[in-house]
């Protein structure tokens, strides 16, 4: 007995270093499971440092008062556009490098990828130069007081200014994570992020030698960071140490390429801007009953991201799978790993509900006393926790339609889900039964839930199997 215990624990250790080393990268032969243990874990602990990106500047932040973390929540609302755009393009990289991965087209990967960073570029400057030049008025726009909007506009200014960072950010690991190197993506993260830490506490209170830049500081800190992340990402890429190695001539751009980039990107953004878009709506909808509102709701999804986050990083291996799979032309393959992920996420996130609805208080209380919003924190955090078990289908369910290259498909259910059901379910909530922010939640959690419901009932049907990339 003892020693099959310690054979299968000998076994899991060598799996576990394998996925954090980044050495085995043929995901379309043996074992499913072992295939989606040997991603997830990277791509578990990647997600888990972007999210350390906002609880950090959410915990060094709550010391400056409610009105300051309301201007990170409504600057965060608006800035979830760019992160639409960044993740959207990221799908159709993801798609188009796993397809040609699987198809043992190593040269067509790296053209794909040069051609997705110049794609990126140039839709990072659509969003970062409004953005940027006109902070203050979107944060009126988003129902800032003028104390807010005299306080917060450099956070929002400095996040706008470095939008390239998180485009590339997001970008070139959706490169890493369709080649299967996601040890790489989780790496760059971890660095990016111990600069983030480092820097937080310093350049808002002015630590040192640093300047007190308060609010703004936090927007300073997380650019940086980003930046050095992406300057690691751009080393790996051009200098090698990854599968997809790209070469200054795979830089020129290429019309056709392009064009077919954009046109799964299309979809994705429109997939993440019809999700986003309806975000920043309840944060409006919610801005209603006062910056306390706000605030709590504000911690409690940076709770919920905290958790969610991971989750998608559980999503994004069977994205991949389902790329190089249907590339390498075995689309059971790529179905059955789909569920299997499905099954392994909705057990993770239903562990996580459990623990978010039994210590909501003592988690939102880590970040404010204040009662209002405390009490705000702790009703999101519960309700929006019931729905964690159909998140996780609905996240897999997604990512399987984007790996397969079919961004339209997730597009059409979160406009229906999202716009035509949450809004109106939250509005007449919130203000019509009289529950306040509390209608708001309760929807988020009905209008996620239908969408795994959804998302299942179309992936059962199997046309994505024939899409094209």
């Amino acid at each position: 007995m003892a020693t099959t215990e310690t054979s299968t624990a000998f076994r899991m250790w060598e799996t576990v270093r394998l996925a954090l080393t980044g050495k085995e990268l043929d995901f379309t032969t043996g074992p499913i499971g072992r295939a989606i243990v040997l991603l997830a874990i990277p791509m578990v602990l990647e997600m888990v440092m972007e999210s350390v990106f906002a609880l950090t500047d959410a915990f060094f932040v709550s010391r400056l008062g409610t009105d300051a973390v309301a201007t990170v929540g409504l600057t965060e609302a608006m800035i979830t556009i760019l992160f639409a755009v960044a993740i959207g393009t990221g799908m159709a990289t993801t798609a188009m490098v796993a397809r040609r991965v699987g198809e043992r087209d190593l040269a067509g990967a790296q053209v794909a990828a040069a051609q997705s960073i110049l794609l990126g570029l140039a839709l990072t400057v659509v969003v970062a130069l409004p953005g940027a030049a006109f902070a203050e008025n979107l944060l009126r726009l988003m129902g800032g007081t003028p104390e807010l909007v005299a306080a917060g506009h450099g956070y929002t200014r400095v996040l706008f200014g470095g939008s390239a960072t998180i485009m590339l950010l997001f970008l070139l690991n959706a490169v890493f994570r369709g080649a299967g190197d996601a040890a790489i993506a989780m790496r760059v993260l971890w660095i990016a992020n111990l600069c983030n830490i480092i820097l937080d506490p310093c350049l808002i209170f002015g630590l040192g030698p640093f300047p007190e830049l308060g609010v703004t500081g936090a927007a300073v800190a997380t650019t940086i960071g980003r930046g050095v992340g992406v300057t690691i990402q751009l080393w790996v890429l051009f200098r090698g140490g990854s599968r997809i190695r790209i070469r200054i001539s795979n830089l020129v751009p290429r019309p056709r390429i392009i064009l077919r980039l954009f046109r799964l990107s299309v979809g994705g953004i429109l997939q993440f801007l019809i999700g986003t878009s309806s975000w920043v709506f309840l944060v409006w909808i919610i801005g209603g009953f006062g910056p306390a509102a706000v605030a709590g709701y504000t911690l409690a999804i940076r709770l919920v991201v905290f958790a969610i986050l991971p989750s998608w990083g559980m999503a994004n291996a069977a994205a991949t799978l389902v790329g190089q799979n249907l590339g390498a032309g075995q689309p059971d393959r790529a179905e059955i790993s789909v569920w299997r992920a499905g099954m392994y996420n909705s057990l993770f996130l239903l562990g996580v509900a459990v623990v978010f609805i039994i210590l909501a208080g003592p988690l939102i209380r880590v970040f404010s006393n204040q009662p209002d919003v405390v009490r705000n924190g702790v009703s999101c955090l519960r309700w929006v926790s019931f729905g964690y078990p159909f998140y996780a289908w609905g996240m897999v369910m997604v990512q399987a339609f984007n790996g397969a290259g079919d961004t339209y498909t997730p597009s059409v259910i979160n406009f229906f889900c999202y716009w035509l059901f949450q809004l109106p379910l939250a509005y007449f909530l919130a203000y019509g039964t009289g529950l306040g922010p509390t209608g708001v939640f309760i929807a988020i959690t009905v209008a996620e839930s239908l969408i795994a419901v959804v998302g299942i009932l179309v992936f059962r049907r199997g046309r994505w199997k024939q899409s094209m990339v």
